[in-house]
């Protein structure tokens, strides 16, 4: 498998963020870690190894971000106004600066899919909805998609504008709303096992539902807990039957 790592000084972060690509070809898959994992999460946890053949087929390019979930809402030291600024901080490096690193590197006109796991999950939906006009789908696995669960009580309009559960429903841009139900690759998926919550899923589907948006929910029974083993077998699951 063709592995390639860099970093660069993020504008946005004000510190040095690295970056890695796995694979030549493909739709680009852009993996955002769970709670406050780095970059090389997903290859230390094999789930790199569960989408080796896809990768090394040409179906998909895989690049993985760190996140800054410790410099935000899991830093019990920060006040929730800080961690709000540090949140879009991130979201506005993903979209200055990853999305245009992928398109130089992976082509202008490739489909870029966000995904993540856990609190990723949400990130990544978070990502998607925001703008649609940049990235093209998003997998979600294991997700709950309101922010309030993670922000210790704290909420205010930058909670409201990041928590998917909060906004998506008062969403009436036309524009964006249309961006959105373009898109094909909208996953909602989830197991029933340990730590699992699907009716967090399921209560999202039905916001999705609501505003006309086409989307896959996959409840998974009860063998599937919250965890890795999960996850190596859903994500190789959905991208070889569903792109």
């Amino acid at each position: 498998m063709k592995k390639d790592s860099t970093s660069w000084f993020s504008p946005a972060l004000n510190k040095e963020m690295p970056i890695v690509k796995y694979g030549h070809s493909g739709f680009v898959l852009l993996l955002v870690p769970t709670a406050a994992a780095d970059y090389l999460e997903y290859e230390r946890f094999q789930l790199i190894d569960a989408l080796a053949p896809l990768i090394d087929s040409g179906k998909v390019t895989v690049y993985s971000i760190d996140s800054i979930n410790n410099e935000s809402w899991l830093n019990n030291k920060m006040e929730g106004a800080h961690k709000a600024i540090r949140h879009n901080q991130f979201n506005q490096y993903v979209f200055n600066e990853v999305i245009p690193f992928i398109k130089t590197n992976s082509g202008e006109d490739t489909p870029i899919i966000t995904c993540g796991a856990s609190f990723g999950a949400l990130h990544s939906m978070n990502l998607f909805l925001k703008r649609p006009d940049l990235i093209n789908g998003v997998i979600a696995m294991s997700g709950v998609y309101n922010l309030s669960d993670y922000t210790k009580g704290y909420y205010d309009e930058q909670v409201y504008f990041n928590s998917p559960m909060h906004y998506l429903p008062n969403l009436n841009d036309h524009t964006i709303l249309e961006q959105i139900r373009k898109s094909n690759h909208i996953f909602v998926l989830t197991g029933s096992g340990a730590y699992e919550d699907p009716e967090a899923s399921k209560a999202f589907a039905g916001v999705l539902y609501n505003k006309g948006i086409t989307y896959k929910l996959d409840v998974w029974d009860g063998q599937w807990k919250h965890d890795w083993p999960t996850w190596r077998n859903m994500l190789p699951f959905y991208i070889a039957n569903f792109f």
